[in-house]
């Protein structure tokens, strides 16, 4: 039984044209996919920085109530891990392991007594500058 080799197309890959034609689909739902994704992670930073300033608020609210004062200015928010203040009254840490940064890696920007209340506790955004707008608007406990 003879096998007929004339009958069979040898296809050795895929054509230019086809592609061409994947590369530009990926390439559509990428740019879809992408500023989606950017928003998202925007968002996200926004609300952990949120959470993450409740979490402060928290932890100096123990320390008022143990101490009977926020923490001064000049030792800030370091007050809430150790007791740079030799404070008798001090029973912490309030919070552990250290004082966090925000999403973007800056420290939190802390004043006692504040301009809008006992204390202003203020992370400056994407920027990392006073001020800003939009996605770099600053975060703040008072708003």
């Amino acid at each position: 039984m003879k096998k007929n080799f004339k009958n069979i197309k040898h296809r050795a890959g895929f054509t230019l044209i086809e592609i061409v034609v994947v590369i530009v689909i990926l390439v559509t739902l990428a740019s879809v996919a992408t500023p989606l994704y950017l928003n998202y992670v925007k968002r996200a930073n926004i609300g952990a920085a949120k959470t993450q300033m409740k979490l402060l608020e928290d932890a100096l609210t123990g320390y008022r109530l143990d101490v009977g004062s926020y923490p001064d200015g000049n030792t800030g928010l370091q007050a809430l891990v150790e007791n740079v203040d030799n404070n008798e009254k001090w029973n912490g840490p309030y919070i552990k392991p250290s004082v966090p940064q925000d999403p973007w890696g800056n420290a939190y920007v802390y004043a006692s007594p504040g301009e809008h209340g006992d204390y202003d506790l203020t992370s400056y955004g994407a920027d990392g500058q006073p001020g800003g707008e939009g996605d770099n608007a600053d975060i703040n406990n008072w708003e």
